[in-house]
């Protein structure tokens, strides 16, 4: 930093404008939309972008890992250091080689909001299609998920809706995914003692094509965010078994590893998909292994 200036304190390094402190430290956005600034995530290695900075809020979210913050929470998760050690770091003369600037505080209007407007069967021949290409048998689809409707900031889109237990939408097509608020998880009875647990619902609906009349045999948990498997641990604990088919990622490993650590009924069911990314991605693959990887479609902008 350079010498004379006035240290940085916590609520003055809170307004540190986070794009370019990133920048400052080597990570470039990959992409932006709107006020969202997507990189790949400085906290963990991955492939695609799923790291943002909300410009308007200069605040972060790692979808990843579900976690997010302020520029402080950020620098001691990079730096994996105490806020103290981070504001020395933000303090010093080879943190960076230009004092970042403060964002000032603006009033702006809010990020628009999905609104439902209809929710119907899936008749839809584009998302039928791409129900198939993931191999998902359509009477399941059919069952657990919906056509939906829903209006974006004046423009009209759809795709498949999943609806969660605070009755949001879980909602995607081939080109995208998004969800409405308000965002929980989804739990699905069938009157068993075991649970098995997905982080999204596109693994769930592999796992009962895959499955058939034997998915009876379990109730289910999907999470539709990593971020939400601490809160879910209430309704977990009420299960015998926990039957866990987390991501193959180092956040979904180290929920997997974290939950087997605390109760000896959670069981790590990803090995079945081992050298894949997902239930998912090795349910359409299984048959074809010369099938490329299919690209998880981007998250679309909504509120925070």
């Amino acid at each position: 930093m350079e010498t004379g200036k006035e240290k940085f304190t916590i609520e003055k390094a809170k307004q540190i404008d986070m794009v370019q402190y990133l920048a400052s430290i080597g990570h470039q956005v990959v992409k932006v939309r709107g006020n969202d600034h997507w990189y790949l995530s400085p906290l963990r290695d991955e492939d695609s972008a799923s790291f943002k900075i909300n410009s308007r809020l200069n605040v972060w979210y790692d979808h990843g890992i579900g976690k997010g913050g302020n520029l402080v929470d950020f620098g001691i998760a990079y730096f994996k250091c105490s806020v103290a050690e981070f504001l020395d770091i933000l303090n010093g003369p080879n943190s960076i080689q230009k004092r970042p600037k403060i964002s000032p505080k603006k009033v702006a209007p809010e990020d628009p909001k999905i609104i439902i407007e209809q929710v119907s069967r899936l008749t839809s021949p584009s998302l039928l299609k791409y129900l198939r290409e993931r191999r998902i048998d359509l009477d399941i689809a059919d069952l657990f998920c919906s056509q939906v409707h829903f209006n974006l900031a004046g423009k009209k889109y759809f795709g498949i809706g999943f609806r969660n237990n605070s009755n949001g939408w879980e909602i995607r097509n081939s080109f995208y995914k998004t969800s409405s608020s308000p965002k929980d998880y989804t739990l699905i009875k069938n009157g068993s003692e075991n649970l098995s647990v997905f982080e999204g619902y596109m693994d769930f609906l592999s796992f009962v094509s895959f499955k058939g009349e034997q998915s009876l045999s379990s109730d289910y948990l999907i999470l539709n965010s990593l971020s939400f498997f601490e809160r879910a641990l209430p309704v977990m604990y009420r299960y015998e078994i926990k039957n866990l088919y987390l991501d193959r990622d180092n956040a979904g490993r180290q929920a997997t590893l974290k939950a087997m650590e605390i109760d000896a009924t959670f069981r790590d069911n990803s090995n079945l998909y081992d050298g894949f990314k997902d239930f998912n991605d090795w349910h359409i693959r299984k048959e074809n292994p010369n099938l490329q990887s299919r690209p998880k479609p981007p998250r679309t902008k909504r509120s925070l």
